[in-house]
């Protein structure tokens, strides 16, 4: 990584809500068929500029949590926030190590979230918050094909990961946790780019360094030269 700056500081540093695979576009489809109502307690685990976690506070009667690592992150989702008038707790925290209490939450979801922490911890810990028949979706990189050694170094330096699971690895993780995997599905990521509601956005910080212009551009090649080796999963589980 570019002297000691990453990847997630880069989507800090740009702002960008909407990042993981699919967009706003996605998380709509994958809610499509939800019913929260006032007494359920929703996560955005990982929440970034806050978009989803807006779009639930708007979408649905629920109580919406969000979290994200990232101050900065946490910084611009408040300032998203703000306006909504709408009663939502975000805060800086870990998802590997939640103050919430244990069985204290209806429903979570990580998006493109969990793939950066230790899965070991990180999705045992999501499980310990959930309540019995508690949700968790998570849209997550999965491994498609093997990588040499050479290229599993490259992904997992640049983007900060321990590891890269193969969907059977994911199956065993949560299953380890003591989740019921409900479904796994290939989403569509193709996005409506007239749509400017579901569209990316940026909350640009007031001066960014030049070397995340530099992070930004090794992402985009990295996709296209692994994109048969990566891809993106749903994983519908319950507690």
């Amino acid at each position: 990584m570019c002297l000691g700056k990453t990847y997630l500081d880069c989507l800090a540093a740009f702002g960008i809500g909407g990042a993981h695979p699919g967009g706003l576009q996605l998380t709509k489809n994958l809610l499509a068929n939800e019913r929260f109502d006032e007494n359920m307690v929703v996560l955005d685990a990982g929440c970034g500029t806050g978009q989803t976690a807006a779009y639930l506070s708007k979408e649905f009667d629920c109580q919406v949590l969000a979290v994200d690592l990232n101050p900065l992150m946490v910084e611009k989702a408040r300032e998203r926030l703000v306006n909504l008038q709408k009663d939502i707790c975000i805060e800086v925290a870990d998802v590997q190590s939640l103050s919430y209490e244990e069985g204290s939450i209806d429903v979570i979801l990580s998006e493109s979230v969990i793939s950066f922490t230790n899965l070991t911890i990180s999705i045992p810990e999501l499980t310990r918050v959930l309540k019995n028949n508690g949700k968790l979706f998570a849209i997550e990189m999965v491994l498609e094909q093997p990588l040499s050694a050479d290229g599993r170094k490259e992904i997992t330096e640049f983007y900060g990961m321990d590891q890269i699971w193969s969907v059977n690895e994911w199956m065993r993780a949560f299953l380890a946790a003591g989740l019921t995997i409900e479904s796994i599905e290939v989403p569509e990521l193709e996005t409506d780019i007239d749509d400017i509601e579901t569209a990316t956005d940026f909350s640009l910080s007031e001066s960014i360094d030049e070397t995340f212009h530099d992070i930004l551009n090794r992402h985009v090649v990295l996709t296209e030269n692994y994109k048969d080796q990566l891809g993106v999963r749903i994983f519908k589980c319950t507690k």
